[in-house]
C-alpha cells in the first residue's frame, strides 16, 4: 500500500495554526500560573489563593502536559507528522485529569465565576477532543505522515 503523504485542504492549515494559537495561549497562562507574583497571588481572593496553593504537584504537571502537548501536537501537523495524534490524546487526558480535579476536588466551581470555573475548562476539554480528532483524521487521509 502506497504510504505517501497527499495534499491537504486549506481549512487543514487554517484548523492546525488556528490550533497553535490557541494552545499557545494556553502555554502562556500556564507561565503567568507557574511564574506568578506574590503582588499577583495578593490580588487574588483568600478562597482562589488557597486553591492555587494547596494543588498537588501531579496537577500541575498535567497542566503542563496539556497546554504543551497542545501545542507541540499542532506543531506536528503543521510539520504533518503523525506523531501530533498521541500528543493530542496525552494533551487531553491531561486535560480531563485537571478538570476533574478542580471540579471534584476543590470548590473552585464556586470560588471562581461561572465562565472561569466552568464554562472555560469544559470548552478546553472540547476543543482539545477535537484537535485529537482532527489529527485522526488528518492520518486516515494521509496529510500526516
Amino acid at each position: 500500500m502506497n504510504q505517501s503523504r497527499i495534499k491537504p485542504t486549506i481549512w487543514f492549515w487554517v484548523l492546525a495554526v488556528l490550533g497553535l494559537l490557541w494552545n499557545l495561549i494556553g502555554v502562556y497562562f500556564y507561565l503567568i500560573e507557574a511564574y506568578m507574583k506574590d503582588e499577583m497571588r495578593a490580588a487574588l481572593s483568600d478562597a482562589q489563593r488557597a486553591i492555587f496553593e494547596t494543588q498537588p504537584v501531579w496537577l500541575t504537571a498535567a497542566y503542563a502536559l496539556a497546554v504543551f502537548g497542545g501545542a507541540l501536537g499542532c506543531i506536528g501537523l503543521l510539520v504533518r507528522k503523525k506523531w501530533a495524534t498521541p500528543l493530542f490524546l496525552l494533551s487531553l487526558v491531561a486535560l480531563i485529569a485537571r478538570t476533574c480535579y478542580y471540579f471534584f476536588m476543590t470548590n473552585a466551581t464556586e470560588v471562581f465565576d461561572m465562565v472561569q470555573g466552568t464554562i472555560l475548562p469544559i470548552a478546553v476539554i472540547i476543543i482539545g477532543a477535537l484537535l485529537y480528532i482532527f489529527s485522526k483524521i488528518a492520518a486516515d487521509r494521509r496529510w500526516i505522515t
